[in-house]
């Protein structure tokens, strides 16, 4: 057909039929992904962080060297034989670097999931039951949120024994008192729902409104928190390495790498900055992954023309 005998058939006023434009609906899991795959930040963010892992576990089980030996070159630079340069006792500081990030991404990660499990238990609770119960569990939340953070969890890993589970338990457990808020938030807008009022007339208990109905809807905050508390739990456990009160020797986190070459900043600088690029480096890209996340799970429409 030719544009003209086109252009004749698209007069004013001609019905369009209904098949040459078609509304398909998508999954919310389909849009979260569509939309979080646009932020082109977070998704060079989410490659970055998974290289970083990739190079953690990969590149420490084929590297020449680990983190517990010692070789004749002392305090020798950067270079083919050692690309992280050494340190004072012979320890490649590749080595050492990819055990430190093998060890603070765990704990990272066990904080998140830590903070979000127990954070979400008690926000989820607060909001469902409310009055007293939710006075209670809420002047908690606010008692551990107004303590100093920093100092109470060198308090508790120092008697703790250092261990990497120890800190991110103490970590997670101080940071699951701001989640609880969040989700406290979210379950009291949730809970006078027509769909809980139904689950509550068919006689379901307490637990499962709670945990079948109302978490589930409230995980776009949940996802979003639980990123940016892989942030946090990097950066509290390099403080609190940094101060001597994390991960202790003979094991490595970034943290500790920092501490040790405190003093050596302006004679081996190679031992100080290579774990702070990581550290910064993971703190980044969490944060932007986070922000994809928050993007992704704004609610908009959910039908798309094709």
């Amino acid at each position: 057909m030719t544009k003209e005998a086109e252009t004749k058939q698209l007069k004013v006023g001609t019905p369009v039929k209904a098949a040459e434009f078609s509304v398909k609906e998508r999954s919310q899991l389909r849009i979260v992904i569509s939309r979080f795959l646009r932020h082109r930040l977070a998704v060079a963010s989410l490659i970055t962080f998974l290289l970083m892992v990739l190079l953690a576990y990969g590149g420490a089980a084929l590297w020449k060297y680990t983190y517990t030996d010692i070789t004749p070159d002392n305090s020798q630079p950067p270079s083919l034989a050692h690309p992280f340069g050494t340190d004072s006792i012979g320890h490649d500081s590749l080595a050492q670097v990819l055990r430190g990030l093998q060890q603070s991404i765990k704990i990272a990660l066990m904080v998140a999931v830590i903070a979000t499990v127990l954070g979400t238990a008690w926000g989820a609770t607060a909001g469902y039951f409310g009055r007293h119960v939710d006075n209670a569990l809420m002047r908690l939340a606010d008692l551990v949120i107004i303590l100093p953070g920093i100092a109470v969890a060198a308090t508790l890993a120092s008697v703790g024994g250092g261990s990497w589970l120890t800190i991110a338990i103490i970590i997670g457990g101080l940071a699951s008192a701001t989640v609880s808020r969040v989700i406290r938030g979210v379950v009291l807008s949730l809970r006078e729902q027509d769909f809980i009022e139904a689950a509550r007339a068919l006689g379901a208990s307490d637990a499962r409104i709670i945990f079948r109905h109302l978490v589930p809807n409230a995980m776009g905050p949940l996802i979003v928190n639980a990123t940016i508390l892989v942030a946090v739990g990097i950066l509290a456990e390099t403080a609190l390495s940094f101060l001597g009160f994390g991960v202790r020797t003979p094991d490595i986190s970034l943290g500790l790498l920092i501490n040790q070459a405190e003093g050596a900043v302006r004679t081996r600088p190679w031992l100080f900055y290579f774990p702070g690029v990581f550290i910064i480096l993971i703190a980044l890209t969490i944060n932007f992954i986070g922000d994809g996340l928050r993007d992704a799970f704004d609610p908009r429409q959910t039908r798309v023309r094709q």
